[in-house]
């Protein structure tokens, strides 16, 4: 499992996540992070904000009730020994 790690907006705070699976839906990128290689780790799902051709991407939390149900069934499709129960 790949093990990312992101810097806050404000620069100072990093926060390391490892990545379950990554997927595109309707051109735009999404990662499924946790944050233990175990079982019960909290996982979130990400969204790519960042422009082609951008030397960093840019991901925010997805909490928008449709699109987070909409791309949880995508991840739980993929990942058919996880349960991501949001």
């Amino acid at each position: 499992m790949e093990k990312i790690k992101f810097t806050f907006a404000d620069g100072e705070e990093t926060a390391e996540f490892f990545v379950l699976e990554q997927t595109r839906i309707s051109g735009v990128s999404y990662i499924l992070v946790t944050d233990s290689e175990d079982e019960d780790g909290e996982a979130l799902i990400l969204k790519d904000l960042s422009k082609d051709g951008e030397e960093e991407a840019v991901y925010e939390i997805v909490d928008d009730d449709e699109e987070l149900t909409a791309v949880s069934k995508v991840f739980n499709e993929m990942l058919e020994d996880v349960d991501l129960s949001m």
